[in-house]
């Protein structure tokens, strides 16, 4: 188990802030990003949140794990690895 999340389903209304705030109480957060579209600095839904511990994160995902922020049930858990993507071409 490692102790970095992939938290899906967002209201596009989440910041940073927000997903440090909601899993603060299942310990120490490292990290927490939503991630944003590129262009248009809108959300993307997701994010991931990093925990201090294996047993921190575990926690998080037990109890954040469908529960609502910001009026929609969140999916939480395990980071996977990003897997490699082919190179993208260069379009014109």
């Amino acid at each position: 188990m490692g102790n970095k999340l992939y938290v899906g389903n967002l209201p596009y209304s989440v910041r940073d802030s927000d997903l440090e705030q909601a899993f603060g109480q299942f310990g120490s957060v490292t990290s927490a990003k939503v991630m944003m579209e590129r262009d248009t600095g809108r959300s993307k839904g997701f994010g991931f949140v990093e925990m201090g511990s294996d047993a921190e994160a575990q926690a998080a995902i037990q109890g954040m794990n469908g529960q609502p922020l910001g009026g929609r049930g969140i999916v939480v858990n395990e980071a996977r690895p990003m897997e490699p993507r082919p190179p993208r071409s260069g379009g014109g």
